[in-house]
């Protein structure tokens, strides 16, 4: 593995680490990103400033990245999928009562057993399907 990948992950994992026990040190909230972007609609009063904070971090992280090294120039769906795509997966969340990655970096941290039930839930899942799509289904490795 080409030590620039792995750096970048390390790097980006670190970065991801830091943030959410910065926020949860510093205010007691924890940085599950698919709560503070949920909790802007309907915004609440004295709530709003550290949400519309922390989402402009994520979009600015997300500029700034660009502007130094670029952004992929061919997408792997279309527009629509995409869309579709990402309807999906907030859906998900809200019915999950969070995203992957707040469960697994925030929950799992916290020592939540419904964060713990969660991850199990959702790499279980993972599982099954690259088996039957690789195994039992004939798809690509």
């Amino acid at each position: 593995m080409p030590l620039q990948p792995l750096l970048a992950s390390l790097a980006g994992g670190l970065l991801i680490g830091a943030a959410s026990l910065g926020l949860l040190a510093l205010s007691g909230r924890v940085a599950g990103v698919s709560g503070i972007i949920g909790g802007l609609l309907p915004p609440q009063r004295g709530d709003l400033d550290w949400r519309l904070a922390y989402f402009s971090g994520l979009l600015g992280g997300g500029l700034l990245w660009n502007a130094w090294f670029g952004l992929p120039t061919a997408m792997p769906a279309s527009r629509p999928t995409l869309i579709v795509g990402g309807l999906l997966v907030g859906f998900g969340t809200r019915l999950g009562n969070g995203c992957t990655s707040g469960h697994g970096v925030c929950g799992l941290g916290r020592g939540s057993p419904r964060s713990l039930a969660a991850v199990l839930t959702f790499m279980g899942v993972a599982f099954l399907t690259v088996f039957l799509t690789r195994h039992i289904l004939g798809g690509a490795s």
